[in-house]
């Protein structure tokens, strides 16, 4: 990650967690300077974690980067599996990702979010 500042969250994969990384990360852009819409990147981040608890692991991790006035959200799952519902990209984009995907990967279900801040 040269070249941009970082942070990353161990989150339980429980049903409380989304509301603990929503707060984590808007503050955590509010620390870096920013001031993003903090309901809209809450419900992006809620929304993420949601669909990676969802797949019925342990843990989630939640990372978080900034570049260029943009920050990348990622979400790993833990839990190999299928693609979230067909509702959860759309439901990102709504809320304003500039850029959103997933993919499967040995360690698990990646979910991101590009945001321009």
């Amino acid at each position: 990650m040269a070249n941009r500042r970082g942070a990353n969250w161990p989150l339980e994969s429980q049903p409380w967690a989304p509301a603990g990384a929503r707060k984590r990360v808007v503050e955590q852009l509010q620390k870096w300077g920013y001031r993003p819409d903090g309901e809209a990147v809450g419900a992006m981040v809620a929304l993420m974690v949601e669909a990676a608890v969802g797949d019925g692991g342990r843990r989630v991790s939640l990372h978080l980067a900034d570049q260029d006035q943009q920050a990348l959200v990622l979400v790993l799952s833990h839990q190999p599996g299928p693609a979230p519902d067909d509702t959860v990209l759309p439901r990102l984009a709504a809320l304003g990702a500039t850029s959103c995907g997933t993919d499967s990967a040995p360690d698990g279900r990646r979910l991101w979010v590009l945001l321009d801040l």
